[in-house]
């Protein structure tokens, strides 16, 4: 079966990608995987997603399908199983191919890659229970769900310092509990955390539990590494954001398109940015075509939202990239 466009992810990238592919009356089929919906349907309450004031994640992504549909998009919650990403020429009509988990073939000339990216968990009974309900992988997302409360990161790198001093813009008491008698964060931001007065660190520790039948009610911490005898101890507080880190879904893309050393998509734009911090950029240096911002190092395939930004990751963000991946699709199209 041919398309003109095929999106795989069915998260607020892929089905914004999908709504402007469809009003141009493109059709496009979209692989909102099993289950779908992305990381939004992990999220109870959103607050914070534009023309939106409050909206359930899985109510949001239920109204983004409902209008790509409405304007002839089509959507198969199924994975993909492979693809074969033909690497010719940038104005050449080739066929990129899909094989669905049932095992059948797609064919399209315009791909945009909208997988996303996970948010990488302690493995917790507890915390899988108490997810939504206390337990959070975004500050930014979350952070004004928690005022006056106390709250716990858990990490040591950039992400975690970054979220605890987002959260202390609402929290009375923050808490970073470390596996490690040091951070491994930027200095500049080492610092802020230090000096900060609702800041509290507790080093060489890890959770063992978290406190809670129907919301979070407490940590129980243990002592790991240097001093690793102390005795488990019990914090009361209200929330816990896990900063440990993301994984982007790419693996199926791993050996046919540039992927940077995270395993998140390189498009033009991110290539870019990745040069100008390495060595300086030359346009005339560059393997990407700078006339299509989201298109990847192969020709007709292009990405959009988490599984391409390691920075924001926001569902309006990720919409925003879905919009600009679709009309450069689109562009593109249009020129073959």
């Amino acid at each position: 079966m041919k398309y003109n466009a095929i999106i795989i992810g069915g998260g607020a990238a892929g089905l914004s990608a999908a709504l402007y592919l469809a009003r141009a009356g493109l059709a496009p089929l979209i692989f909102a995987g099993s289950p779908p919906g992305g990381q939004l349907m992990l999220t109870s309450e959103v607050e914070n997603f534009p023309g939106r004031e409050s909206i359930l994640g899985g109510e949001l992504i239920d109204v983004m399908r409902k209008q790509a549909q409405k304007f002839g998009g089509i959507i198969v919650d199924e994975n993909v199983k492979s693809v074969g990403l033909v690497g010719a020429g940038r104005d050449l009509p080739v066929q990129h191919t899909i094989e669905s988990a049932s095992g059948k073939i797609y064919q399209t000339k315009a791909l945009i890659i909208a997988t996303g990216a996970k948010a990488l968990w302690m493995g917790l009974d507890s915390e899988t229970r108490l997810r939504g309900k206390g337990v959070s992988a975004c500050a930014t997302c979350d952070a004004f769900f928690f005022k006056n409360k106390i709250v716990a990161v858990i990490g040591g790198g950039d992400s975690a310092l970054e979220e605890a001093l987002t959260l202390t813009k609402f929290a009375s008491k923050v808490y970073i509990v470390h596996r490690r008698a040091e951070f491994k964060a930027s200095k500049i931001m080492q610092k802020r955390v230090f000096e900060h007065e609702k800041i509290e660190i507790i080093w060489n520790s890890a959770i063992e539990e978290i406190i809670g039948e129907k919301k979070v009610e407490g940590m129980r911490i243990k002592a790991v590494g240097v001093g690793r005898d102390r005795p488990v101890q019990e914090i009361k507080l209200n929330g816990v954001f896990v900063a440990i880190g993301h994984r982007p879904d790419t693996d199926l893309f791993k050996g046919q398109i540039e992927l940077d050393q995270k395993g998140y998509v390189l498009t033009t734009t991110m290539y870019a940015l990745e040069k100008l911090k390495a060595e300086g950029l030359k346009l005339k240096d560059m393997k990407f075509d700078v006339g299509y911002q989201t298109m990847t190092s192969v020709g007709g395939v292009f990405g959009a939202g988490d599984c391409v930004d390691h920075v924001y990751k926001q569902a309006s963000t990720a919409a925003g990239m879905g919009v600009q991946a679709a009309l450069d699709a689109e562009r593109y199209l249009e020129k073959i």
